[in-house]
């Protein structure tokens, strides 16, 4: 197929990028590396990719021309004012590629349209007391259609694939999220990723939420910023992720960085320890402490309900009050959590976000490193605290951007694939 700009006629993503249909795997692996520099430093010229890479210049203007004829790439003015000919910085094309993604939470579903630079094109939320197999697939039917007609007919045919960023074992959650006996039942048996392809543009990925959340913090937030850090995603449920050498790490099941099962001593407002469920005497699951879930049965105490959480995510303050002092508590839980993770690894950082306000964020980084400052940190290598800056989209974008970076994401292992 002959290649052509964007603003021609695209042509379909995966037809005219072939990743390893039509190209060698030195030539694939070249191009998701090039793609992968340009996306953490945000420009970049054929002499810096070169030097970067180790790459003669040759081959990088060959790669980087192919990646622009591919609308994948777009070049910026001329950098004038050095010695030899002017330079041009290249960037990521915005509408390159796309990716569908959706977040099943315990509290509510979001799908979104994400483009090649996760840029949020089209958001749409369903919330509910607990999620429902059949309920979430009826409001995929309705929407994706909508998200996918916001694009210009050519354009369309840039989507890579759907991605879904949901918890694993949704059904062992009902006496938490005070479901009906035997409501989540449904979930044992159903295979979410199969219903999805039948209504959306394949290939459909999943990963586990938190996970998700943390590919996308690492991918095109802050993370990118550290080597090494640990990752907490608050929702109803805290989680979150792992991430060594710069690269994220799943674990052999997909589940490294579930946090919410870590051992924390619980502390009364008296400062006296607390008996907690599944363990001994004032040791509970970090779960039980630094989750939202226990802020939504805060409200309920003072005749609120917890719901509203959810239906106004991005201003809390009417809920000041019960919201500091989930913060003390979470705050608590989080600082012996992140000395049990430094005594395991030395991370570099410890990232904090959630599906919050971001100045709800701000104030339990703040409290967590205060918490965590008043610990016996003996034999323990300092790290910095800090915010994610994902904040409740980072689960959504970490879902769309799974067809994203499985189609243009660099890939060590690419060289020895068939």
């Amino acid at each position: 197929m002959q290649r052509s700009p964007l603003h021609d006629d695209p042509g379909p993503v995966h037809a005219s990028h072939g990743r390893g249909t039509n190209q060698t795997g030195v030539r694939l692996y070249n191009e998701r590396l090039i793609l992968s520099l340009i996306r953490r430093h945000g420009r970049l010229t054929k002499v810096d990719i070169a030097r970067l890479t180790g790459l003669s210049l040759q081959t990088t203007t060959v790669v980087m021309n192919r990646l622009e004829a591919d609308g994948l790439l777009r070049a910026g003015e001329r950098q004038r004012g050095r010695i030899g000919q002017p330079a041009v910085p290249y960037s990521l094309n915005p509408d390159g590629a796309y990716g569908l993604g959706m977040v099943v939470g315990r509290r509510a579903c979001e799908l979104v349209l994400m483009d090649f630079v996760a840029g949020v094109r089209r958001r749409e939320r369903l919330t509910y007391p607990y999620p429902l197999p059949d309920q979430l697939i009826g409001f995929a039917g309705r929407t994706f259609p909508g998200l996918i007609a916001t694009l210009p007919t050519p354009a369309q045919a840039r989507i890579c694939g759907t991605g879904i960023a949901m918890p694993f074992e949704l059904w062992n959650w009902e006496e938490v999220l005070e479901a009906p006996k035997d409501a989540l039942a449904g979930w044992r048996d159903f295979d979410m990723a199969a219903e999805i392809s039948r209504i959306a543009p394949g290939p459909v990925r999943v990963l586990n939420d938190a996970t998700a959340a943390c590919a996308a913090e690492l991918t095109f937030g802050g993370g990118s910023a550290y080597r090494d850090f640990a990752y907490f995603y608050i929702a109803t449920f805290i989680g979150g992720g792992i991430v060594l050498n710069g690269s994220l790490f799943p674990g052999r099941s997909g589940n490294a960085g579930a946090f919410g099962s870590m051992p924390v001593v619980a502390r009364s407002r008296t400062g006296d320890a607390e008996g907690g469920a599944g363990g001994g005497a004032g040791v509970q699951q970090l779960i039980r402490s630094a989750s939202l879930y226990r802020l939504e049965r805060q409200l309920g105490a003072i005749g609120i309900e917890g719901s509203q959480l959810w239906e106004q995510p991005d201003d809390w303050t009417r809920f000041a009050a019960p919201v500091e002092a989930w913060i003390e508590e979470a705050a608590e839980g989080l600082a012996q959590a992140i000395a049990s993770c430094l005594a395991v690894v030395d991370f570099e950082a410890i990232v904090i976000d959630g599906a919050f306000p971001a100045a709800v964020r701000d104030r339990l980084v703040k409290r967590t490193a205060a918490a965590f400052a008043r610990l016996d940190r003996q034999g323990l290598t300092e790290t910095r605290i800090v915010g994610g800056t994902m904040g409740r989209a980072a689960r959504a974008i970490g879902g769309a951007a799974l067809p994203l970076l499985d189609t243009f994401g660099r890939d060590l292992d690419v060289l020895f694939k068939d």
